[in-house]
């Protein structure tokens, strides 16, 4: 594997030239040649994907198919503009030139998924460096192995190894893939992996992207329609299982009305995920693996030992990896459970007595990848808004800001950085070239040496600027 993985990145490094040249007819139809053999592949993907996560075929279409298919459609249309250099305005150095940005490809570029969007979160990335103009080698996740194979297939069946390769494979392979001086490194896990994929760049001074996850609250105050809330944030942290980088981790609400939140979250939980007493495991994902089932067990008992209180569920099955939907009130600030992403369909819910209270708590932690604001007040959300940091943020919604394109999608410090989707993910892939096309009316040998004559010019300069 190891010469194998060389092989194929020493062919890249040697075709990059050729593909920095491409045009944008080119590069759409590579673009279109990977949506076709997405749709050509569907039913295969359905199945890996009911494999992995015991997905339905329906969130797979919504969650997986169709968000890729919006960002190479969204990318297809707009990349002839994106790729047309750019003016910039002059300044004094350069009063007479004509200044502009040029978008060139990185050149070869590695891209890491993780395995709980095994399909969306290794095409996205793709889709971006195609239109850049990039070679890329592929390393999706082995824990959803049947997806991994899936994709590879499709990759290698679509593709010559020289432009696009996948590569499957444990922890070993990734790191011997990290240990090329790649030109950019896209990354999509954890916290703690995203710190060893930035030390080995370092290495190489590859730059790189890391979308990470982190605590991403949801903040609920007395304003908002608490039902409809509960609606959305059941959704927003149960699809997938909760297995999910910017669903709700956990909940703070307004002490006076926790009851209330409880009632409508059971009744949403039972309505979206249940048929009668029983969960509906053709829409409910299961948990990826039984290391993951058992630490969101573990999480669940410690947070019970520390104090909290079960709300309702805390039922799971060992033989499906099935861990029904949970809700923890009473929960200690200092369980571990809240000191970790949960990953899981495991909600604490936080009590608070004023906004500030609420705003405090957030700021207390890392900065995270996604913060929910549930308010029907404008100052209240603005207040949030100016006072914590995250890496995006939605009001009185969930999840939805991560499917528009033209919005931009990372986190910031511990829950990521850089960005993708739309031109944002064409920009992460491309290095902006800094040109200037000098006039023949420029002016700068009047800075030359010798300089005792022209202190009256700098004189004069200084009052311009």
């Amino acid at each position: 594997m190891k010469e194998q993985i060389k092989s194929v990145f020493d062919l890249q490094q040697k075709h990059k030239s050729e593909l920095r040249k491409t045009d944008a007819k080119t590069r759409i139809g590579k673009l279109r040649q990977l949506k076709q053999a997405l749709e050509n592949a569907e039913e295969e993907i359905f199945v890996a994907l009911e494999r992995d996560l015991r997905k339905n075929s329906f969130e797979t279409t919504v969650t997986e198919l169709f968000f890729t298919y919006a960002e190479i459609d969204h990318a297809i249309k707009k990349l002839r503009s994106w790729m047309k250099p750019k003016s910039a305005s002059r300044a004094m150095s350069n009063l007479f030139a004509s200044n502009k940005i040029y978008y060139e490809p990185k050149g070869v570029c590695l891209v890491i998924a993780p395995w709980n969007y095994p399909l969306q979160l290794i095409m996205s990335p793709l889709v971006s460096a195609i239109a850049a103009g990039n070679c890329v080698i592929l390393k999706p996740s082995e824990l959803s192995g049947a997806t991994a194979g899936m994709i590879s297939k499709l990759i290698s069946d679509t593709f010559d190894p020289q432009e696009i390769a996948c590569f499957e494979g444990n922890a070993d392979v990734s790191s011997e893939l990290l240990k090329l001086p790649f030109d950019h490194i896209f990354f999509t896990g954890s916290t703690a992996i995203g710190k060893v994929v930035m030390e080995a760049a370092a290495k190489n001074l590859s730059s790189v992207t890391l979308e990470l996850g982190g605590k991403s609250p949801a903040i609920v105050d007395e304003t908002c329609d608490l039902q409809k809330a509960a609606e959305k944030i059941v959704w927003g942290k149960l699809v997938n299982a909760g297995q999910t980088c910017i669903a709700p981790d956990y909940v703070l609400i307004k002490e006076n009305k926790l009851n209330d939140f409880v009632i409508h979250y059971k009744t949403a939980v039972q309505k979206m995920f249940f048929e009668g007493s029983t969960i509906n495991k053709k829409d409910y994902a299961k948990i990826i693996n039984a290391k993951q089932f058992h630490r969101l067990n573990k999480l669940i008992e410690e947070a019970l030992r520390d104090g909290a209180v079960l709300a309702f569920g805390g039922k799971s099955d060992e033989q499906d990896l099935t861990i029904t939907p949970t809700l923890l009130t009473s929960v200690a600030e200092s369980s571990t459970i809240m000191q970790e992403e949960i990953f899981g369909p495991i909600l604490p819910v936080i009590t608070y007595n004023n906004i500030q209270e609420a705003i405090d708590f957030v700021n207390r932690k890392e900065k995270p990848l996604a913060l929910y604001i549930f308010s029907g007040n404008k100052p209240k959300q603005n207040k949030i808004l100016t006072e914590t940091s995250a890496g995006g943020t939605c009001v009185n919604d969930v999840l939805v800001h991560i499917g528009n394109p033209n919005l931009p999608f990372g986190g910031v410090n511990n829950s990521g950085i850089g960005s993708c989707h739309g031109i944002f993910g064409f920009k992460t892939f491309s290095h902006e070239r800094a040109v200037v096309f000098q006039s023949k009316l420029g002016l700068t040998k009047m800075i030359y040496p010798p300089y005792a004559a022209k202190m009256g010019l700098l004189r004069w300069l200084k009052k311009l600027m």
